[in-house]
């Protein structure tokens, strides 16, 4: 009997994953089941919202089906028997809908404006690829009956895009977004400062936009070729942009989380302030060789002064709960060769360097924490001892996540082996510049984030998993969206789909047939994975 009921529940998950990869979703909803008919779009119909929390997502379908279908639909407030309706279901998760397509009506079911968003991106996946585009079609607009349950896995969906070495314009950023939202990703991870730039504007302190915003020149071709361009680069976000980019975010349904790199990575910072360094009479430039440099903050107390000022202007720009203080690869050296970090490590009775990285880090932890935030930094924050609320970004593999969770506190997995959208992606013979490395779509698709060395409770310390796009052979929006994608609609269906036995074959035969709507959006996404 236990063979029987075995056998029927892998036949009906078989036949539940047929169907969905009929769809062709991405990412693959929790429940999909096919109907029989069609549902078709008429002229004026109507687009009923139970709730004005809906109306962002109904707006959405009504501009989009009338710039392209010239349907001239239009959202009302209240119940309607046809047309599109959305409905309130407060039984519903934060970020989950239902999603219902007869031939008569389609009725989506969502507790949460974002529940709404998310059924939209569905549905507009449903229809024809030219539904995804900008030009007008005299071709019908239907959708497949179905019946769609859904809701994330993890809450944390992330991408992470690297400014602070190539500095992207607003118009940039709000494109990055776009993309991501089509995709259920809901956090935008913005590496704001770096060795080779400073991109955030601090009122208290302008030389950080006046000098730290600006290198002389950049590195041309791979890092051991040591040629430069020889153009000047920089650019900075005023604080009003700031807040436009937080705020068309947030329509989207997208959290922003800044990150400020802090004891290392700060180069750039130190040729405006070079009081803050170990050596204060050094003359520091904004760098202009990618790489790790041996110029860090150092840890008195006018350094954290600073610094406190800085993420005060920070956090007032972001509402987010989390602030990234980066944390990784700072170098020891000067701290071993300073007269002051030595007598302090005596004086706070430390071990070593690395234990005097964790007191900057916790004296962060502190500040960040008595107004209200979190603080997130990458698993080098674990050396020394991990900052009592600190969360975790693992990147150099898993380790460090699973030291992390063991320890009760909170983790992001990213690690660089699976989700570092700067590694080539095909050959590089025939794929652009890139870091090195080799990534391919398949290698992405098989992470799992839920390990076996993590028993169940340390488990839902997992909250999430996120890629990052670094960009020190990324100078354009165009080129980042081609090492992003489709690599993170692998990320997105990891992070979105049910734990299941991992199908490459299903999920890319179901991207395949989606190209049509990536083209119709003029996403500028590799083909690299096609023939690997």
């Amino acid at each position: 009997m236990k063979k029987i009921v075995f056998y029927l529940i892998g036949f009906l998950i078989s036949l539940n994953l047929f169907a969905q990869n009929q769809y062709n979703l991405i990412p693959q909803p929790q429940k999909l089941t096919p109907q029989n008919g069609i549902f078709t779009f008429k002229k004026g119909m109507n687009v009923s919202i139970a709730d004005e929390l809906f109306k962002p997502a109904a707006d959405l379908l009504t501009r989009q089906a009338n710039n392209v279908g010239n349907l001239g639909l239009n959202v009302i407030k209240g119940k309607s028997s046809s047309g599109v309706a959305f409905t309130l279901n407060p039984s519903l998760k934060k970020e989950a809908y239902s999603l219902n397509v007869t031939s008569k009506k389609i009725e989506i079911q969502a507790s949460t404006g974002a529940g709404a968003f998310y059924a939209m991106q569905t549905l507009l996946q449903l229809m024809p690829a030219s539904m995804s585009g900008d030009q007008q079609t005299s071709t019908p607009l239907s959708v497949p009956n179905c019946s769609i349950e859904d809701a994330p896995r993890f809450g944390y969906r992330g991408l992470m895009l690297d400014v602070g070495r190539y500095f992207f314009k607003v118009e940039d950023i709000k494109r990055f977004l776009d993309v991501m939202a089509i995709y259920k990703l809901n956090t935008f991870h913005w590496h704001l400062t770096e060795d080779q730039g400073w991109r955030i504007e601090i009122k208290k302190y302008p030389l950080l936009t006046q000098i730290s915003s600006v290198r002389k020149e950049s590195t041309l071709g791979h890092y051991r070729d040591k040629k430069f361009d020889g153009k000047p680069h920089g650019g900075y976000y005023t604080q009003d942009q700031i807040r436009d980019v937080v705020a068309y975010a947030a329509s989207k349904y997208i959290t922003v989380i800044p990150e400020i790199e802090m004891p290392g990575h700060s180069q750039a910072l130190l040729a405006a302030y070079p009081q803050f360094g170990c050596n204060q009479d050094k003359i520091y430039q904004v760098a202009t060789r990618w790489g790790v440099s041996e110029d860090v903050l150092a840890p008195r107390e006018e350094t954290f002064t600073f610094l406190e000022d800085v993420l005060s202007e920070v956090m007032a720009l972001f509402p987010g709960q989390y602030i990234h203080i980066g944390g990784d690869e700072c170098p020891k050296t000067q701290w071993r060769e300073s007269r002051f970090c030595q007598d302090l490590i005596k004086k706070l009775g430390l071990k070593n360097e690395e234990e005097l990285q964790s007191y900057f880090i916790r004296r962060i932890d502190r500040f960040v924490t008595s107004k209200g935030k979190k603080l997130l930094g990458w698993d080098e924050i674990l050396e020394g001892g991990l900052s009592p609320n600190a969360m975790v970004m693992s990147w150099r593999g898993v380790k460090g996540g699973v030291e992390a969770a063991k320890q009760n506190h909170d983790v992001v997995m990213s690690p660089n082996s699976f989700f570092y959208l700067d590694y080539y992606q095909g050959d590089p013979k025939t794929e652009p510049l890139a870091i090195g490395g080799n990534l391919s779509l398949s290698k992405s698709y098989s992470f799992e984030p839920n390990l076996p060395e993590l028993t169940e409770d340390e488990a839902k310390h997992v909250v999430g998993i996120q890629a990052n796009v670094w960009t020190e052979y990324i100078n354009n929006i165009k080129y980042a969206e081609y090492m992003t994608y489709p690599r993170a609609l692998a990320l997105s269906e990891i992070a979105w789909s049910p734990k299941a036995p991992k199908d490459y074959a299903g999920f890319k035969k179901r991207l395949e047939a989606h190209l049509p709507h990536m083209d119709a959006l003029k996403i500028n996404y590799s083909k690299a994975f096609i023939n690997q």
